[in-house]
């Protein structure tokens, strides 16, 4: 069976500066013109993390409002908050956002090393970006870094302190995480129940050959510049637009359908 492909494409991220991807969309209105043009090119689920006036990243619910609204007016798609912040960011500031009842939220399944910083999911922290997930009724998509996650994400199920259903996201090659070799993917999606939707997001010069591993396998895939900058080794993607263009060529050789915005949210029971 044909499954079709989702495509999310997150735009921004919370870490990427000008200084280091000249294109990056800051404002409100760049943002939003970004978000139509990756659901153009055949994402269906925006990844979303807003910037504040000064381009630094925020968890203003304001900000978070005005995106979203933006998104809207310009096309259809699954907006899906980020709940990660920028490292070192209050769970209560990144909880905040979900009182907007997005279709969908991230929620990191556990602490680790992140370059030279540490990113800090405590069980307390994620109980607690749980709950109020759980409190605005958003479909959760579970980010997983590393191997152990996949234990720390069958204890939440076992406590039901996790909804019933989510989505598993598997990000791949961040420095101090799991390495993004086809090996730790088929590792992780061993773990998983039957019918479990996933996806993977491989960081740096592990995109593309995760997305094409992914897509072959009937699994879905994350691509955009928040995860990785370059088309080629040394050149800078033009924008997200341009790798997600990439990915859907390389599904079509692999006979792999692209999941509309409509096939995306009956995929995940939205």
């Amino acid at each position: 069976m044909n499954i079709p492909l989702i495509i999310s494409c997150p735009l921004v991220g919370a870490e990427l500066t000008r200084d280091i991807y000249p294109n990056l969309p800051l404002t409100p209105d760049e943002i939003a013109d970004a978000a139509k043009d990756a659901v153009g090119a055949g994402a269906s689920i925006i990844h979303l993390h807003v910037r504040d006036k000064d381009g630094k990243p925020s968890q203003s619910v304001e900000i978070f409002k005005e995106v979203t609204e933006k998104i809207k007016e310009r096309c259809d798609c699954i907006i899906q908050y980020s709940t990660g912040g920028a490292v070192g960011t209050d769970v209560a500031e990144r909880c905040a956002p979900l009182s907007l009842k997005p279709e969908m939220a991230t929620l990191s399944m556990g602490t680790m090393n992140f370059a030279e910083e540490i990113y800090e999911n405590s069980f307390d922290t994620i109980t607690e970006i749980a709950r109020n997930i759980q409190k605005y009724n958003v479909f959760p998509e579970l980010e997983i870094f590393d191997y152990g996650m996949m234990d720390t994400l069958e204890k939440f199920v076992k406590k039901e302190l996790l909804p019933e259903k989510f989505h598993i996201d598997f990000v791949l090659g961040v420095p101090g995480g799991m390495s993004g070799t086809i090996h730790d993917l088929l590792m992780l999606t061993q773990r998983l129940s039957e019918n479990q939707t996933w996806s993977v997001a491989g960081v740096g010069r592990f995109q593309l050959p995760l997305l094409t591993h992914a897509i072959a396998m009937g699994g879905h895939i994350r691509v955009g510049i928040e995860d990785n900058i370059y088309y080629l080794k040394g050149e800078l993607a033009e924008s997200n637009t341009q790798l997600i263009e990439r990915a859907v060529r390389i599904a079509n050789e692999l006979d792999r359908d692209i999941a509309s915005v409509e096939d995306a949210r009956n995929i995940l029971e939205l």
